[in-house]
């Protein structure tokens, strides 16, 4: 039979390798002990095991080594993450009320991940001091070769869930619930294709010639105040549509201004580029698999809100 740990505060029996007490919390040192005379529990073996077993279980230090789960350890420390008994208050190995801790994650914000048809597949609920989504060491860890190690943190600020990336490779995206308004730098994720938007300005005027001949040019509008650029995986441009007042540029698969035939994800009218006085404004023309922004510092999330790391997506469900 293997030997106990005996708290010397409440007299629990407890694995030799815990480090605190499952039933009281305390650490399993001398100085745990009451004060007040011995401890009465009525079971004799108990009360006559303290002071061989205070004295052993002295040193707190150090890491417990690593030992095999006992039986009927169904349940995970909200702290440390080492297997617990669901049905004790606390962690043998840190000492954390688990009961409290648990009912403490749980009012946290939850989110869903979803399935290739938008369907909910897993649940996860994020602690209310913040958690990294990555693929290396982060709280919530996906085996996804497009997450960067850390990717991007979620974190609850007054009541209110916000994103921020983490200088991740492949970037952090939300997907767009209305017409948003676009701003130089903005980097847009349509279909399969990153477009970014950049401001041009209004051209100067041309000098005139030193023999005073009018030049002669294609009949096109007076200025291209902004483009969309078509970025490869290296960052380099591959094409561009320019953007001018007055004129709105339909992107999509099969009819528009920038069409896309060889993107499956992009359906066939997918997005409007649309120009409102001397601002440019992305809609969502009803696709498929919608119209997400790059997250430039932090972004507020709302409940129902999409969001793209690397290959998972993930919904916000409730804050």
């Amino acid at each position: 039979m293997s030997s106990l740990a005996i708290c010397a505060f409440c007299g629990r029996e407890n694995e030799a390798s815990s480090r605190f007490c499952i039933d009281c919390g305390k650490p399993l040192t001398t100085s745990a002990a009451r004060t007040r005379g011995a401890v009465t529990t009525g079971n004799a073996p108990i009360a006559a095991a303290l002071a061989a077993t205070a004295g052993s279980a002295a040193d707190t230090s150090g890491v417990s080594p690593l030992v095999a789960t006992p039986a009927g350890l169904t349940g995970q420390c909200p702290r440390c993450d080492r297997p617990v008994d669901p049905s004790l208050p606390y962690c043998a190995h840190c000492g954390a009320r688990i009961d409290a801790m648990r009912a403490q994650r749980v009012s946290g914000p939850r989110l869903s991940v979803l399935d290739d048809e938008g369907h909910p597949c897993s649940s996860i609920t994020l602690d209310r001091a913040g958690s990294v989504v990555g693929r290396g060491d982060a709280d919530i860890r996906f085996d996804d070769v497009y997450l960067s190690p850390l990717h991007a943190r979620f974190e609850l600020r007054d009541g209110e869930l916000w994103i921020r990336d983490l200088g991740s490779r492949n970037g952090t995206w939300c997907y767009l619930g209305g017409p948003t308004r676009l701003s130089d730098g903005d980097v847009l994720l349509i279909g399969s294709q990153v477009l970014r938007f950049r401001r041009l300005g209004y051209p100067g005027p041309h000098p005139r010639d030193s023999d005073a001949t009018r030049r002669l040019g294609s009949m096109v509008p007076s200025a291209d105040v902004a483009v969309l650029e078509q970025l490869r995986a290296d960052g380099s441009v591959r094409d561009s549509c320019h953007l001018s007042p007055a004129r709105t540029i339909m992107i999509g698969r099969e009819s528009g201004d920038w069409v896309f035939p060889y993107d499956p994800t992009m359906s066939g009218r997918h997005a409007e580029i649309r120009s409102e006085d001397a601002e440019f404004f992305v809609h969502d023309a009803g696709s498929r698999n919608g119209v997400a922004l790059a997250v430039h510092g932090d972004r507020m999330l709302q409940p129902g809100q999409r969001v793209l790391l690397g290959d998972q997506v993930l919904r916000v469900e409730s804050i």
